[in-house]
């Protein structure tokens, strides 16, 4: 096979067959393709897009690209694993992780971290202090073995063809291509061992699909990619009009979810990671239906043993658990400054995005994949969409280690703000569940 012929092929708009897409992928992750052709498949396929056939083979030929994880020694039945597209104040995992370890089933989860206004999990654990997220293989089956539940960061032996293609489409304007997406998301949940998965596809302002029919085309894409893989795989597609809980910033979001596993925090990210839950028990057969699934979650919060999760996985990956005892011990910024409402009125608008750009500004997520971050920095957002305003209530507050950008981060955050005469309704949590 030659390169150019592939290329000339997807260009004009044909099907590249899986023997194509094997050659391709082994050939570009060995080196043996030079950087350019990467680009102008990329682009082709940016332009021309693939069948679900063809983005089931490509995924699967990513996945293939390096070692895998196989957990079926150490887990017994399904290994289920989950996946966020990415949000404001998305720190579901934080919480989610521990409710399904404590309905006794095994959480082994690869996370990533944040780039632009979406913050990354990883981060956010690296805000506990000790807590290691690089594990080699060796490690993380030894800890599925001894504590049932590691959150850690992809190894670079799995799926590397997938961070090869990335950096690719990073730098050519092709990051927004369905198929590409959608396998480099699965590719790294089948590498990692995954036999079921449930997706949480966002959308609105602050995600990255932000119109409902492109979540649900991404969506509706990655579940046949795992149909077609043989993987149970739904997708819920959530809102991300307005941030997810309160807090934006990875030690403030470690502290929501924390409050949130001792059976408070925000009612909206409580019910979120109750719905996820109740996907992931009824994926591994724990339970026979959602609901069912969300009811054990809920009393695991009530009881305290979602909680204990998360000190036993903190302890084993060599965290300081004084800080998940005492959340009020994790780092916090030099200067907090409130803004307050100038009117009354009803609240309409809270935008995602901008309080995400504000977090950014502030310094707790990068522009760049190498950017450092300021875990202690962030802002903690007090009203919802629909929420009655009097006069001097406090919209947001910023936590800020540097005076000169607190100016420019509030009016970034105000501009995503409206107060109106007449209420608004509440924004949906959920809009639709594909499998």
């Amino acid at each position: 096979m030659r390169t150019i012929d592939l290329i000339l092929k997807k260009r004009d708009g044909e099907e590249l067959s899986n023997s194509e897409i094997e050659w391709f992928v082994q050939n570009f992750t060995s080196g043996n393709i030079p950087d350019y052709q990467i680009a102008a498949m990329s682009m082709a396929i940016f332009f021309r897009g693939m069948t679900a056939r063809e983005t089931t083979d490509l995924t699967i030929a990513m996945a293939n690209s390096g070692d895998t994880l196989d957990l079926s020694d150490l887990i017994p039945g399904v290994v289920v694993d989950k996946h966020s597209t990415g949000g404001v104040g998305d720190k579901t995992t934080l919480v989610l992780a521990p409710i399904v370890s404590a309905c006794g089933v095994v959480v082994a989860k690869i996370s990533g971290r944040g780039l632009g206004h979406g913050g990354g999990t990883l981060d956010k654990l690296e805000a506990i202090p000790g807590l290691q997220i690089q594990l080699t293989s060796d490690q993380f089956r030894a800890q599925i073995k001894e504590t049932g539940i590691v959150v850690a960061g992809q190894s670079a032996s799995l799926a590397p063809a997938d961070g090869k293609l990335y950096k690719i489409r990073d730098v050519t304007g092709t990051v927004a291509s369905n198929a590409l997406i959608a396998s480099s998301i699965m590719s790294k949940k089948f590498a990692a061992g995954a036999q079921a998965i449930v997706l949480d596809v966002k959308t609105g302002n602050g995600a990255f699909m932000t119109t409902l029919k492109d979540a649900r085309e991404l969506a509706e894409l990655m579940v046949a990619i795992g149909r077609n893989s043989g993987r149970k795989t739904v997708a819920v597609i959530s809102d991300m009009n307005q941030p997810l809980g309160y807090a934006v910033g990875n030690a403030l979001e470690v502290r929501e979810a924390i409050e949130t596993l001792r059976d408070d925090g925000p009612p909206d990210l409580r019910e979120h990671c109750l719905k996820m839950a109740g996907h992931m028990l009824h994926l591994s057969g724990k339970v026979d239906s959602v609901s069912a699934g969300s009811e054990l979650a809920s009393k695991t919060l009530k009881d305290g043993t979602a909680f204990q999760e998360l000190l036993k996985m903190v302890a084993a990956q060599g965290g300081d658990t004084n800080y998940i005892d005492n959340p009020e011990q994790l780092d916090k910024a030099k200067i907090i400054s409130t803004v307050k409402s100038p009117q009354d009125g009803f609240l309409s608008r809270i935008d995602a995005i901008n309080i995400g750009k504000a977090a950014v500004m502030l310094g707790a997520g990068r522009e760049r994949k190498n950017d450092p971050i300021d875990l202690a920095v962030g802002i903690v957002v007090h009203q919802k969409v629909g929420s009655r305003i009097n006069t001097g209530d406090p919209l947001f507050t910023i936590h800020a280690n540097n005076p000169e950008i607190i100016n420019s981060a509030s009016e970034e955050a105000l501009a995503g703000i409206d107060i109106t005469i007449e209420k608004s309704p509440t924004l949906p949590l959920h809009y639709d569940f594909i499998e």
